[in-house]
């Protein structure tokens, strides 16, 4: 078996003497390429054929990572330390690898501490993104999908979540992300030869099947990886912000996605750029449901055959009662749907979880 790569033309894979079509092979730069995120779409690119560089300072992430990620795509990979507001680094990584296309993963991600420290969210979110933008611009490289966020919603008006609905952050961190999401639709409005995919997540569970890569953060500020360190022993009990809302069981409905569905749907909106004459676009990856903490707490024990403690606390300021998507357009523009299960989640999470702690 060998490769044709004729200059100029898609990739031919010779398959039981056929020719058999794959998609034009890119260099992919991941900004946030070791996190949590970043890392599930790195091997996700990698396995559909595309080079990938990760670009990472790893103030919430470890280099480790880089290792997992060649055991599981079985080979070596490109690893750049460096800050997104390095727009030299940047600039000469880009250049240097012949960039294609970015992933713009790196950023300051957690809710709560962005109101406790909204100037390090606004320095390292947006000042990172205009400094990406800068280093893209002069590399030459004009194609770009953006890690952007629900919390752009803010309170429901009405659900499911569409992306017509109306934007209205609540936070530090929803706010970096919308005005991200402006800044974005106002360079592609500038500059037409840029293609811009905005990703607006719903809430990213669960880890690679091979239990190597998952979410690890330094300090566990969503459900899941939370969950999961109650049920390995390693916090004493989770704490349930209200059982009084009003939903089947009081507790907070919010829309979870397993983060491989996510991955999947970067890589959908890399290729939907090839057919893609809008110079800017928006869209929703959830799974289209919602579940509520206690389903989650639930169908956590039933993964991982652990009891987990919990204990109802006040509500937080800020929380809804109910949160979920309309991923219909996805599905029309990129021919994706989140395909993964509650199940699939939570024992993906768990068996993260067991190889960590081992």
């Amino acid at each position: 078996m060998h490769w044709l790569k004729p200059t100029g033309s898609p990739r031919w894979r010779a398959t039981n003497s056929r020719l058999a079509w794959l998609e034009p092979e890119l260099n992919v730069l991941l900004t946030g390429g070791t996190g949590y995120i970043g890392s599930h779409a790195a091997v996700v690119l990698a396995e559909a054929g595309h080079e990938v560089v990760l670009y990472d300072n790893l103030c919430n992430s470890e280099a480790k990572v880089v290792a997992s990620l060649e055991t599981i795509c079985g080979g070596s990979l490109t690893f750049v330390h460096g800050d997104v507001r390095d727009t030299s680094l940047l600039g000469h990584t880009l250049v240097e690898y012949r960039a294609d296309a970015v992933m713009h993963f790196a950023g300051l991600k957690a809710v709560g501490e962005s109101t406790q420290i909204p100037l390090s969210y606004y320095d390292n979110n947006i000042g990172g993104t205009i400094s990406l933008l800068h280093a893209m611009e002069t590399a030459g490289t004009r194609r770009l999908v953006f890690s952007s966020s629900a919390t752009v919603y803010g309170e429901p008006r009405y659900l499911p979540l569409d992306e017509a609905h109306p934007t209205h952050a609540t936070n530090p961190y929803g706010r970096n992300k919308l005005h991200i999401d402006e800044m974005l639709s106002d360079v592609a409005a500038a500059y037409p030869d840029w293609r811009i995919a905005s990703l607006r997540y719903f809430n990213p569970v669960g880890a690679h099947e091979g239990g190597l890569i998952g979410d690890n953060p330094k300090v566990p500020n969503n459900l899941m990886p939370y969950v999961a360190r109650v049920a390995a022993g390693l916090l004493p009990e989770l704490h349930i912000f209200g059982n009084n809302y009003p939903t089947p069981d009081g507790t907070g409905v919010r829309d979870y996605i397993h983060v491989m569905d996510l991955a999947e749907g970067h890589l959908a909106a890399l290729r939907h750029f090839e057919s893609e004459n809008e110079s800017f676009s928006i869209y929703n990856l959830g799974a289209g449901r919602g579940y509520s903490v206690m389903e989650i707490l639930r169908a956590f024990e039933q993964a991982s055959g652990c009891k987990i403690p919990h204990r109802v606390t006040g509500r937080r300021a800020g929380d809804v009662a109910t949160n979920y998507a309309e991923p219909g357009k996805a599905a029309e523009e990129l021919g994706w749907r989140a395909q993964r299960d509650l199940h699939a989640m939570c024992e993906s999470a768990w068996h993260f979880q067991q190889q960590h702690c081992a």
